[in-house]
C-alpha cells in the first residue's frame, strides 16, 4: 500500500489510496476525480448488513461484498470504493477485485454498461469478444495485437451511447491477462511477466504500445465458446437472440436486478442491438486456433467471401 495516486481508467479519473500499477497515471494538478478509492474499516458494516453464506449485499445506491481472506468492499453512488483488507491479504488479490468487480459496479452505478470480455479495434471500430471464463477471449485478443491491432479492454468493457445513438467503447487500462499455455503459443516466456496472483499460472501482460487511448464506436460483439467438434463455426446472431446474449455477457449481471437497473439495462441494450453486428463463434478445444479465428473474424467484419 502507498499514498494516494491519481489514475485514468475506464474513462474516469480515479484517486486511489491503493497502488494500482496497471493503470495510467493522470496529472494531479489538473483533475477532479470521478472515483475515490480509500481504505476503511468495514467490519461493523458487514456484521450489520451481511448475511451468512452470502458474499454480496446489493441495493439501489451501494454494493457491499466480502471476499474471505481478501477484503470487504463497499461501492456506492458511482463515485466511491471503500476497502477493508483482511489481515495478511495479498495486494494482488485486493487489486484484482478493485479493478474487476468494484469498477464493474462503479460503471453500472454511473449507467455505463460493462460487458465482460476483451475489446479490440479493427479499422477504426471496436469489436467486443465475450464468452464464459476459459473461452479464450484474451488469447484471441492477443492474436489481434500480434498483428498490429489495438486493445481497448481485457476484462471490463465500458460501453456508453453517444449523442448520435451509437454505442461507444471507452478504453479501460493497458494490460492483458494470459494463461501460461497462451504465452507459449505466442512464443512468450513467463519469466518476463508478473503472475496476476502469486503462484497462479495467469500473467499480467502490459500492452501500452498497443493500447487505444480514445473512445471507439462499437461495431460488433462476438460470443466465443468452446466445442468438442473439430471445426470452427461462426454464425450471425439475429433479432431477439441478441438481448439475452448481451445480458449474459454483462459483467456481474447479477447486480442488475437488486440494484434497480433492469429498465436501464434493457433500454441501453435496445439502443445497441440494431447498431452493430453480433456473432457466435465456436472454437475446437483440440487445438490452438487463435490465428485461424483472427482470419475468420476479419473476413466476417469486412464481409469478405472467405471460408476456412
Amino acid at each position: 500500500m502507498t499514498d494516494h495516486q491519481i489514475y485514468k481508467a475506464f474513462g474516469l479519473i480515479v484517486d486511489s489510496e491503493i497502488f494500482l500499477p496497471e493503470l495510467v497515471k493522470a496529472h494531479r494538478e489538473t483533475v477532479i476525480p470521478h472515483v475515490v478509492i480509500k481504505k476503511s474499516d468495514l467490519q461493523q458494516v458487514w456484521l450489520e448488513q451481511g448475511e451468512e453464506n452470502k458474499y454480496f449485499v446489493i441495493n439501489h445506491t451501494s454494493i457491499l461484498f466480502h471476499m474471505p481472506e481478501v477484503a470487504i468492499f463497499l461501492i456506492r453512488n458511482g463515485n466511491e470504493i471503500l476497502i477493508s483488507p483482511m489481515e495478511g491479504a495479498h495486494e494482488d488479490h485486493i487489486r484484482l477485485y478493485t479493478l474487476g468487480t468494484c469498477m464493474g459496479a462503479i460503471l453500472m452505478q454511473r449507467r455505463i454498461l460493462p460487458l465482460h470480455g476483451s475489446a479490440i479495434v479493427i479499422d477504426g471500430e471496436a469489436y467486443a469478444i465475450v464468452g464464459e471464463s476459459g473461452a479464450g477471449k484474451s488469447t484471441l485478443a492477443s492474436a489481434f495485437l500480434k498483428r498490429g491491432y489495438q486493445l481497448l479492454s481485457d476484462d471490463v468493457i465500458p460501453v456508453t451511447i453517444n449523442q448520435e445513438g451509437q454505442p461507444v467503447v471507452t478504453p479501460a487500462y493497458p494490460q492483458q491477462k494470459l494463461w501460461m499455455e497462451s504465452l507459449h503459443e505466442f512464443g512468450m516466456t513467463a519469466d518476463s511477466y508478473r503472475p496476476i496472483i502469486d503462484r497462479e499460472m495467469k500473467f499480467a501482460i502490459p500492452v501500452k504500445d498497443k493500447f487505444a487511448s480514445d473512445d471507439v464506436p462499437l461495431a460488433g460483439v462476438i460470443e466465443l465458446s468452446k466445442t468438442d467438434d473439430a471445426h470452427i463455426t461462426m454464425r450471425p446472431v439475429q433479432n431477439l437472440e441478441r438481448f439475452p446474449l448481451l445480458f449474459a455477457h454483462t459483467y456481474r449481471n447479477f447486480f442488475i436486478a437488486p440494484a434497480g437497473l433492469m429498465d436501464w439495462h434493457f433500454k441501453t441494450t435496445a439502443q445497441m442491438v440494431n447498431k452493430m453486428k453480433l456473432f457466435q463463434l465456436q472454437r475446437p478445444m483440440s487445438r490452438f486456433t487463435a490465428h485461424e479465428l483472427t482470419e475468420l473474424i476479419l473476413s466476417a467484419v469486412r464481409k469478405e467471401e472467405k471460408v476456412l
